[in-house]
């Protein structure tokens, strides 16, 4: 067993596990470490615990220091900073006329790099563009092509329910989300009923999708013949929640009448 804490350097960003060495870190601190892009400043969110090692993806790098007051403020101007960088840089786009558009900046808390955050329809020549920029700044320039998702992630706003976006506000990572899932769960497939601000369908989506995986494997598909109490039905609709289908009955007599009926009062038919 390894002893971690969880760090994250952005709101709603990815946790990331560092050894905290000797320091006596609780949740909601602030702390210095070393990533891959340098000393970097963020907030524990998983307070001391052990994993097993094999939880682990890469090496553990340690806590440098418990952030102090100083380290607040550098973090701060920090940002500060960052908004002014945004405006130069899109001063420098408009001037090369490039097809792109400027989502985030932000700079490493050792100021040894600035990253700027763009999206493009396709590949951007931004040489000039960087060039310009180091010019400006006197330090390492990275400039970052993000997909749809993470613009959304980053810019932050309200979703079609009302509440503030998934991403923006507590998922970590992205999940896989398809058409299937929406198709289970009963819902309208018309893509503006399922889709995010992002364009791409609703994260929402897989949160209830176990459920109705499991109450979908136990209930009769539609078009699968049952007997009911008013006599044989073919099955027009299933609510696999609730475990109540709408069956098409034909009595003796010719009538055709439409009856809701649960699980439990059925009788499947097999090979039909």
């Amino acid at each position: 067993m390894i002893r971690i804490v969880g760090v994250r350097f952005k709101k709603a960003g990815k946790i990331y596990y560092f050894s905290p060495e000797s320091f006596e870190i609780q949740k909601n601190d602030f702390v210095i470490v070393e990533t891959a892009r340098g000393v970097e400043y963020g907030q524990v969110v998983v307070g001391i615990r052990e994993i097993e090692e094999s939880e682990l993806v890469s090496p553990l790098k340690p806590v440098l220091r418990i952030a102090t007051e100083d380290d607040a403020e550098v973090h701060r101007k920090n940002k500060e900073d960052a908004k002014e960088a945004f405006e130069v840089c899109l001063e420098k786009i408009d001037m090369h006329k490039l097809e792109m558009k400027l989502i985030d900046v932000e700079y490493t808390f050792d100021n040894n790099k600035i990253i700027f955050y763009f999206t493009a329809d396709g590949r951007v020549d931004f040489r000039d563009l960087v060039k310009d920029l180091a010019a400006v700044f006197r330090t390492r320039i990275e400039l970052r092509q993000i997909g749809v998702r993470d613009e959304a992630k980053m810019v932050g706003g309200l979703g079609p329910c009302g509440r503030y976006m998934c991403c923006s506000s507590f998922l970590g990572d992205f999940v896989p989300v398809s058409i299937r899932m929406a198709k289970d769960q009963g819902l309208s497939l018309n893509p503006t009923k399922i889709s995010g601000i992002c364009g791409r369908l609703m994260c929402c989506l897989k949160y209830e999708h176990p459920v109705y995986e499991d109450a979908i494997a136990k209930m009769p598909t539609k078009g699968s013949y049952v007997i009911t109490e008013l006599g044989k039905g073919k099955i027009e609709y299933v609510n696999p929640l609730t475990e109540k289908m709408k069956v098409r009955v034909i009595q003796d007599d010719g009538v055709e009448m439409f009856i809701d009926v649960y699980y439990d009062d059925i009788q499947i038919i097999p090979n039909n």
